[in-house]
């Protein structure tokens, strides 16, 4: 059982940063990968972004390509959500996720990841 360890959400003004970090107990291997959902009450769960273990591939949600970057220290088995020029809209709870999905045309849906966070509030002020 794969548990996640999810830090760094927060209050920031628009135009701010922040960086979550989410720690794995698990070694990755073959198509494993872990990423970041995202969810505002009462809606679905919206891809952020997402690392892939093999070949070190990374993937962005077009609503947050060039403003977020995702990283991983291997070292320490955590994964970074490094969030700059922050809007409004990106206000939701933040999922860290970790899991194999079945190939590239599948990292952004929820149900290839089967372990889940318990989340992060993240909220921009206008």
């Amino acid at each position: 059982q794969e548990e996640l360890e999810e830090s760094g959400g927060g209050l920031v003004q628009s135009g701010g940063s922040l960086r979550l970090s989410c720690k794995s107990s698990t070694r990755p291997y073959g198509e494993y990968a872990m990423g970041w959902f995202r969810q505002v009450p009462g809606q679905e769960r919206v891809f952020v972004a997402a690392w892939r273990w093999r070949g070190s591939g990374t993937y962005y949600a077009d609503s947050v390509q060039g403003r977020f970057t995702i990283s991983r220290d291997n070292a320490k088995n955590t994964v970074f959500l490094q969030m700059n020029s922050l809007k409004p809209e990106y206000t939701a709870i933040y999922f860290c996720v970790a899991g194999w999905p079945a190939g590239t045309p599948r990292i952004t849906t929820p149900s290839e990841y089967i372990y889940w966070g318990q989340g992060t509030q993240v909220t921009v002020s206008s």
